[in-house]
């Protein structure tokens, strides 16, 4: 394996082993999943470097706009969360109890 890949590997594996266990706080779910989205991102980019495609060098772009807008519509739900139950932990997010 290319030392490139294991690193690639060793970070989305570190980020969705974040993910499933700090789950505590909105701020570390998304915070998680936008290293996700990077390890994504590198990767993807790793491939359509690997295999020289100039029509796949638009893919790598087009996942780290999906990503930012990802990251803009997380925040907004953060900050309303945050200012209707007053915090962002996960737990309060309930939506059967009044």
């Amino acid at each position: 394996m290319i030392p490139n890949h294991f690193a690639f590997s060793c970070a989305f594996m570190t980020a969705l082993m974040g993910l499933t266990l700090h789950r505590q706080h909105l701020l570390s779910a998304l915070l998680c999943l936008e290293s996700l989205m990077l390890c994504l991102f590198v990767g993807l980019t790793l491939w359509a470097l690997q295999f020289n495609i100039p029509a796949s060098s638009t893919l790598p772009l087009l996942l780290l706009a999906l990503s930012a807008c990802e990251a803009g519509t997380g925040l907004a739900l953060m900050v309303a969360t945050a200012r209707t139950h007053g915090s962002d932990l996960l737990r309060n997010l309930d939506l059967l109890r009044c």
